[in-house]
């Protein structure tokens, strides 16, 4: 006997239909997005590393309902709404050699965690939390993560009193999910720059010792003090219970590789980034937000602590000029180089004599410290197979005036006629082919305001080809989080400036470094746009676990080459221009049609999501 129908039967039976509808319509616009070339890009296939998926299949992925968050907490993924259906691959195009010439174009990337990962508290932050985002990478074929180790909470306790923990439970997290892991070595504070949202300073017996003597620490014009890093004056200076600066961060260097061995013998950590400066990055503290400043103010020469004005004053005697002193018509940091007697173009102090004598110093001084601390990494990672780093910051506006102020101001002394960042690779390649890891690579010079004679294009193009050209490695990031299509076109642009595959091999980068892990980044369409731009980055092949397939071999770290006679460094300074790059990349992870369809998609997750 049939059973009657209700009225409330068919409610439920429009509503399921209505619900197919709904998710038909969702997939048909994911499968239009897959499908849809950015309007003037080739498109390229899709193939697979068929040595490696095969050894390594990567998990399945979760959609996560849409949040909107302020911060990037580390937390459990509980908003998890469904899973998404796997996304159907395309069968391989390419023949074997094919897929090996592509190899030669693999990117690896790498994602920055949390600033907060591992608390004040030398306590590893919701590890639960953590590991199922760093599952949801790997299901995206990411290949790793970059970690701030820092200074200020592992010897936080007292001078050499060194408590590793919590680093050992996250890099035994990191391991356990398959990633590999890039350490840097923070001898920095947080808190003082752009993004910094949490506040870690550096060990409070050392601020203790800046209380006593202030010098210590980077000094502006004006006498303001910065207490983010310690001043390279006084990297020779044992002031610090009978350690000299770069004593301190031998030692600390020295006991991370004591207490992280295995970690190291296991390949699990493939990089050491090396703190050279304010955030992480071989510069002058010239533009501090905790000092007033604001884009794009040119920012100050920080040189006047006793100890680097003593250092200039003895320099320029040794030249025959003690009548020099240090600049004091520089202005202040949110001025425009116009508004100084120092950068404006026309008789500007840094067209003469003895502006030019102050900015060799000035950078000579920087670079030497980055080097001499890169030695001591050397030293203390001699025989590991990793490869040493070092951050030199994309300092792009003001870069289209005559001065370069802010750059200048900052430490590169990068003029038209001079190239300040050749003689930086040159350094870098003497550590055994350091990486200059350079940020800014999501950036257009069209997003910059026209008044800051801003270009970040052609600061990135000049700096990678000084690396290229100097033969240390290169690696990119980007500035700011993005999460837009447009940012990821000019992260793989940056990547692969002449675009993947061919013969002979063309110029890439070593690696690419995403800032940052985020609640805001696995979330939706952003954490779509994201798997496809890692796709697109391994120039469309798969994940693979083996570096040597993609051109970069992990082998024991030689010492370094022999100092480099200062002549030599001021060669390098001679201009050569920047290789060329394409207008666009060849492997776009779409443009405005894209766009327009993730809104779309959005707006249906979220009024049905």
């Amino acid at each position: 006997m049939p059973i009657p129908w209700s009225a409330n039967d068919t409610h439920i039976i429009q509503h399921a239909k209505a619900s197919k509808r709904r998710s038909n319509t969702a997939e048909a616009l994911r499968i239009m997005l897959r499908s849809s070339p950015s309007s003037q890009v080739k498109p390229r296939q899709w193939t697979v590393c068929r040595s490696c998926a095969a050894s390594s299949p990567p998990p399945p992925v979760v959609a996560v309902a849409r949040r909107t968050v302020a911060s990037a907490p580390l937390r459990a993924l509980t908003a998890e709404s469904a899973e998404t259906p796997p996304v159907p691959e395309p069968p391989p195009l390419f023949a074997a050699d094919d897929e090996e010439t592509m190899f030669a174009s693999y990117v690896p990337v790498y994602v920055m965690l949390p600033l907060e990962v591992v608390t004040t508290e030398n306590e590893l932050a919701d590890a639960e939390g953590l590991r199922a985002q760093l599952r949801r990478l790997r299901g995206a074929g990411v290949d790793g993560v970059m970690v701030d180790v820092w200074w200020g909470i592992v010897e936080g306790a007292g001078p050499a009193r060194y408590e590793w923990r919590a680093y050992r439970e996250l890099f035994r997290v990191v391991q356990v999910e398959g990633l590999k892991l890039q350490a840097i070595m923070s001898f920095h504070a947080c808190g003082g720059n752009v993004g910094d949202a949490i506040s870690i300073p550096i060990p409070r017996w050392v601020r203790e010792v800046g209380e006593a003597d202030p010098d210590v620490f980077y000094t502006s014009p004006s006498g303001v003090r910065n207490q983010e890093y310690l001043t390279i004056g006084v990297d020779d200076k044992p002031l610090f219970h009978g350690r000299t600066a770069i004593q301190l961060y031998a030692d600390f260097m020295r006991s991370f590789r004591e207490n992280m061995a295995d970690f190291l013998d296991s390949g699990l950590i493939v990089d050491i980034e090396v703190g050279l400066g304010p955030a992480g990055e071989l510069r002058y503290p010239s533009y501090a937000e905790t000092q007033g400043w604001v884009f794009p103010g040119i920012g100050q020469f920080q040189c006047y602590d006793k100890y680097l004005a003593a250092d200039f004053k003895a320099a320029a005697a040794a030249a025959g000029h003690p009548e020099w002193d240090l600049p004091r018509d520089a202005g202040e940091v949110n001025d425009t180089p116009e508004d100084t007697g120092f950068f404006a173009a026309e008789g500007g102090t840094y067209l003469t004599e003895q502006g030019k004598f102050f900015l060799t110093w000035y950078s000579s001084r920087l670079i030497a410290h980055g080097d001499r601390i890169l030695d001591e990494a050397n030293r203390a990672f001699q025989g590991c197979k990793v490869k040493l780093a070092a951050k030199v910051s994309g300092i792009h506006w003001w870069y289209r005036h005559p001065s370069h102020a802010a750059e200048l101001a900052a430490g590169y002394y990068n003029l038209g006629g001079r190239d300040g960042y050749r003689p930086i690779a040159r350094v870098l390649a003497r550590h055994d082919g350091a990486v200059l890891n350079f940020t800014c690579a999501e950036m257009r010079d069209s997003e910059q305001p026209a008044e800051a004679l801003s270009s970040p294009e052609r600061l990135v193009r000049q700096a990678l080809s000084a690396g290229w050209r100097e033969g240390a490695e290169v690696a990119c990031e980007n500035a700011l989080s993005r999460y837009d299509r447009s940012g990821y076109n000019q992260m793989l642009l940056s990547a692969r400036p002449n675009g993947a595959g061919g013969a002979p091999p063309r110029r890439r980068v070593a690696a690419v470094t995403y800032l940052r892990l985020s609640d805001q980044l696995l979330a939706g369409n952003n954490f779509r746009v994201f798997r496809t731009f890692v796709r697109k980055m391994h120039a469309g092949l798969d994940y693979c676990p083996d570096p040597a397939r993609y051109g970069r071999p992990m082998r024991p770290l030689e010492r370094s080459a022999p100092e480099i006679p200062m002549e030599r460094l001021m060669e390098a300074t001679a201009p050569a221009p920047a290789f060329p790059f394409d207008a666009e990349t060849d492997m776009s992870v779409g443009g405005g049609l894209a766009e327009a369809i993730d809104w779309v998609i959005d707006k249906i997750e979220w009024i049905f999501g």
